[in-house]
């Protein structure tokens, strides 16, 4: 069984950066595909991107193309989110997630069974 643990969330200003991590422990997950989901207050989870195992594919939501990057060190067992230009609705709890029976990306969060806590991410204006 992988567990989760997503960290660097935080409170910042509008245009500013931030760079989400989750870091994997129990079993290891380097033959697995990994995603980025967000949730905001009232609405549905979303995605937000997603990465294979070897971190080769990345694919992203259309709200987040060119400002987010997604990568990898199966090392150090980590999924990183690197995200810039942060705008106001970019605000949610962002959760980290595994595919255990893939490698390959994935946009519906109903392929992935594995889930991380969540980080809050808030972006003032």
């Amino acid at each position: 069984q992988v567990r989760l643990a997503e960290s660097g969330g935080g409170l910042v200003q509008a245009g500013n950066s931030l760079r989400l991590s989750c870091h994997a422990t129990g079993r290891s997950f380097s033959d697995h595909a990994m995603g980025w989901f967000r949730q905001a207050p009232g609405k549905e989870r979303e995605f937000v991107g997603t990465i294979s195992w070897i971190g080769a594919t990345t694919i992203y939501a259309d709200s987040v193309k060119g400002r987010f990057t997604i990568s990898r060190d199966n090392g150090q067992n980590t999924v990183f989110l690197e995200m810039s230009n942060l705008k106001p609705e970019d605000t949610a709890v962002y959760y980290c997630a595994g595919r255990s029976g893939s490698k390959y990306p994935g946009v519906r969060a109903s392929l992935y069974d594995y889930w991380g806590q969540g980080t809050q991410v808030t972006v003032s204006s």
